[in-house]
């Protein structure tokens, strides 16, 4: 007996076991993929990891479909490093599974009825059903049974395919669909009867009557003396200025003929330039330090300042990593920013770089899954969020984690909630390769590292070119408010400034960190504020689309005309969105140009793209944004920032308020002055004497990293402690109190460290399920794996209580 061991894409912790024949135990090996049967009728894509002459105990065996790769198309690493995320991140591997295959390579089963071929059919003898089904077999070559249900407009088919399968007229088939196609390009040419010289004329007396078709074969050679390649339809088109349907008729009097070549659909056409990287006096400083600190530690970080020029240093990095003919992945946190680095990289390296994000369509991933696989040219460095984590490098030699502190590296949602600086040193060090983070704010457990001498530390103190850092002045709010001057939201000094950047032609960024128009539509009669039915949230207002919507779970109303508790018509917005201050912004400066970049502006592919080129192209005056912006954009026209409440961030209820805070005003700050003259950030703060927002003005980390630490270590928190946060959810309030108490007790009996909970959280309900969080606190000094399998087997206990079984646990390490 022979079996393999395979991994299935759903969320389940343990690996199955499918019985093979003796000829495919010998050819498959490792990492390839299987169709295997789950379940009463589905077929998986499944993922072979070990091969083994063991049955399983608990069950039969079954038996797979059908291999469906040739070559492994997962590497014998990644299936390491997955095994890892699944084991740190307590997640099923078949999570990590799902969450790293492009959907595109995962199948689903289908079932498809066709004709039997050669079959002689007496028509008389069938019903008017059968004949219907019969008919339209004829016409296409398979049906699914949900076209079948329609055409007939039944719903039970069954008997009827029955009849026709007894009769041996159809087959059913279980048939596994491979969704990715390569991508053709239509080209034509010229019929070869015209290619001689006297065909020529022939051709041209044969168009005289028809002038749009001259047209086009003039077009054609026009096109084929200036470039001596194969000409697309497309092209034809365009230069042309006419339409597809005239090359047809082209085509069908066979003057043309078509053809079609495949086209990777991610492809990079210009020329990588020339010229080599200067790095300043600064820059070469640190390139060579972090070399030296790279061949003594594993990880190393980079903290420059915002604008020091930190991305030449990384290029001149890979060209190193290059050489040697190792791969590189370059991680970031915003696929808004793989735009704009994208372009910096492809200038400088050609058709070396990939990029992996979840806005490239399916297909497109698969393609970049393949190059990566087989070591090709064009995956030498792949560019990519943080699921780029999991392609399959052959030969990985360096990667790089920029903007290390963000929270977007975190995956909150679904499963595996991985953290992808951490799960990047993990993978680094199966491929013995090195990581070097970058950030000008590193997160607090990473600097903590680093005096620890766990990792590296180069540093860089002064922005490129020597210019100067950004100008900060903090604008008091309540003083404004109590003078009488302010309009809307801006403060007299904000209006001035911007007034000024605008005269002398530049840019501005407003940062507001909530989106929409105002966040709550309170009754001034009764004081009822519309809620979400599904959430415990206000409904946020949007005013462009007059309507208020739930941020967590889409729910939308149009905008109330009067109150829905008493009917009173006085209602008022309390609150401001990136929406009001556009409004806002138009009735100031009429002429100014004005954009919005939030969630609801970037949606398609290109959404991103769109917004960055108008405003890097000058087209636009005063861009309004919330947190994307304060990623590492580089815009050399901006010399005004502007935070237009400070204190929204800071009163989040989260330990890392204050870290988190310091991080996103300094990186928006750095967005202003990056090039020859100094810029000017305004805070409009109603607390300018916070000691966070003091730390910002004087750009003052080491300030804010020690105060931080002092504080961690009183009240238990990381890097002094780990945390692991479950989560409890269920739509009965009841039922889940009591469970998520007994959860609790378990717990705090047998972990011999602090258990806080059950808590509910300050969004208590979401999608109509209520919420507990219990956190588990643990100290640095005890085995974290040994603690991880203690509290697993806990909830495993709970899952066995019969009564507590429907509530949803969720567990999410390092949540921060």
């Amino acid at each position: 007996m022979f079996f393999v061991e395979v991994i299935l894409p759903l969320s389940l912790a343990k690996t199955f076991t499918y019985r093979v024949s003796e000829a495919e135990f010998h050819f498959i090996k490792k990492g390839m993929r299987v169709a295997v049967p789950f379940g009463k009728s589905k077929i998986y894509t499944a993922l072979v990891i070990d091969m083994h002459q063991n049955a399983p105990s608990l069950y039969d065996a079954k038996e797979i479909h059908q291999i469906l790769d040739e070559r492994p198309i997962a590497t014998e690493t990644q299936i390491k490093h997955w095994l890892w995320v699944a084991n740190y991140y307590m997640c099923g591997i078949g999570d990590v599974y799902r969450g790293a295959f492009p959907s595109g390579l995962l199948l689903e089963s289908e079932t498809i009825i066709s004709l039997k071929v050669d079959v002689v059919v007496n028509q008389n003898e069938l019903s008017d059903d059968e004949f219907l089904v019969y008919e339209a077999l004829q016409q296409q070559s398979s049906l699914k049974v949900q076209e079948i249900i329609s055409i007939l407009n039944k719903k039970n088919i069954f008997p009827v395919l029955q009849k026709l399968m007894d009769r041996d007229i159809i087959v059913l088939e279980e048939e596994i669909k491979e969704s990715y196609k390569p991508k053709l390009v239509r080209y034509v040419k010229l019929h070869s009867k015209y290619e001689s010289d006297n065909g020529l004329s022939e051709l041209l007396e044969e168009l005289k009557s028809a002038k749009k078709q001259k047209e086009i074969v003039l077009a054609y050679f026009q096109i084929s003396a200036s470039e001596k390649k194969p000409i697309t339809v497309k092209k034809l088109t365009e230069v042309s200025n006419s339409t597809s349907t005239i090359v047809k008729t082209l085509i069908e009097k066979e003057i043309f003929e078509e053809y079609y070549l495949q086209h990777d659909r991610v492809s990079f056409d210009g020329k990588a330039s020339e010229k080599q990287l200067q790095l300043s006096a600064a820059q070469e400083a640190a390139f060579n330090e972090i070399k030296n600190s790279l061949s003594e530690k594993e990880v190393c970080l980079l903290h420059g300042v915002t604008s020091s020029g930190k991305t030449e240093i990384y290029i001149k990095l890979i060209e190193e990593y290059l050489e040697t003919g190792k791969q590189v992945l370059y991680l970031l946190p915003e696929i808004a920013l793989t735009t704009q680095l994208v372009s910096r990289l492809r200038n400088h390296f050609g058709d070396k770089v990939a990029v992996f994000h979840s806005k490239y369509s399916n297909n497109e991933r698969v393609e970049v899954w393949r190059q990566t696989l087989e070591n090709s040219d064009k995956a030498q460095i792949v560019i990519g969020a943080r699921s780029a984590l999991f392609l399959p490098f052959n030969n990985l030699g360096l990667l790089i984690v920029d903007e290390e502190h963000e929270q977007t590296f975190k995956q909150t949602d679904p499963a595996p909630r991985y953290h992808a600086r951490d799960s990047a040193i993990v993978l680094a060090n199966f491929h013995n390769a090195k990581v070097l983070l970058g950030s000008a704010t590193p997160s607090i457990e990473t600097y903590f590292n680093t005096q620890i001498e766990k990792f590296g530390l180069v540093t860089i103190t002064e922005r490129y070119n020597n210019v100067r850092m950004p100008e900060v002045v903090l604008v008091d709010l309540k003083d404004k408010h109590f003078r009488k001057r302010m309009t809307g939201h801006f403060s007299d000094h904000l209006i001035e400034e911007i007034a000024e950047a605008l005269s002398l032609g530049e840019q501005v960024i407003l940062f507001q960190n909530r989106r929409g128009y105002s966040p709550i539509i309170e009754c001034m009669t009764c004081g009822h504020v519309p809620h979400c039915q599904q959430c415990d949230v206000s409904l946020t207002y949007h005013k462009h689309k007059n309507q208020l919507r739930c941020h967590y779970c889409g729910y939308s109303i149009s905008k109330p005309t009067h109150c829905h508790s008493c009917s009173s018509i006085d209602l008022t917005t309390k609150g401001f969105g990136t929406e009001q201050i556009e409004q806002e912004l138009i009735s100031l400066f009429p002429k100014a140009k004005t954009g919005r970049m939030d969630q609801d502006t970037t949606r398609g592919k290109f959404g991103f793209e769109k917004i960055i080129d108008t405003f890097k192209n000058r087209e636009i005056d005063i861009l309004v944004g919330t947190q994307m912006l304060a990623k590492g954009l580089d815009f050399d026209n901006v010399s005004l920032v502007g935070i237009m409440n400070a204190d929204n961030m800071l009163h989040h209820p989260d330990f890392r308020a204050f870290e988190r805070s310091f991080q996103m005003m300094t990186q928006v700050a750095g967005r202003a002055g990056r090039s020859e003259k100094q810029g000017k950030v305004v805070i409009q703060t109603y607390n300018p004497n916070h000691n966070t927002i003091q730390q910002v003005t004087t750009h003052n980390y080491l300030g804010m990293y020690k105060e931080q630490l002092y504080d961690r270590q009183i009240y238990k928190y990381p890097p002094y402690f780990r945390i692991i946060k479950l989560t409890l959810k269920h739509k009965d309030f009841e039922k889940l109190k009591e469970g998520s108490m007994w959860l609790y007790q378990v717990l705090s009996q047998n972990l011999q460290m602090p258990v806080l909970g059950p808590e509910e959280p300050a969004i208590s309900r979401i999608r109509n399920e209520y919420i507990r969080t219990i956190l588990i606190k643990i100290p640095q000094n005890l085995n974290l794996g040994g603690t991880k399998k203690t509290i697993q087997k806990m909830l495993n206990s709970f899952e066995a209580v019969a009564q507590y079984r429907a509530i949803k646990v969720i567990a999410n390490v390092d949540f921060y």
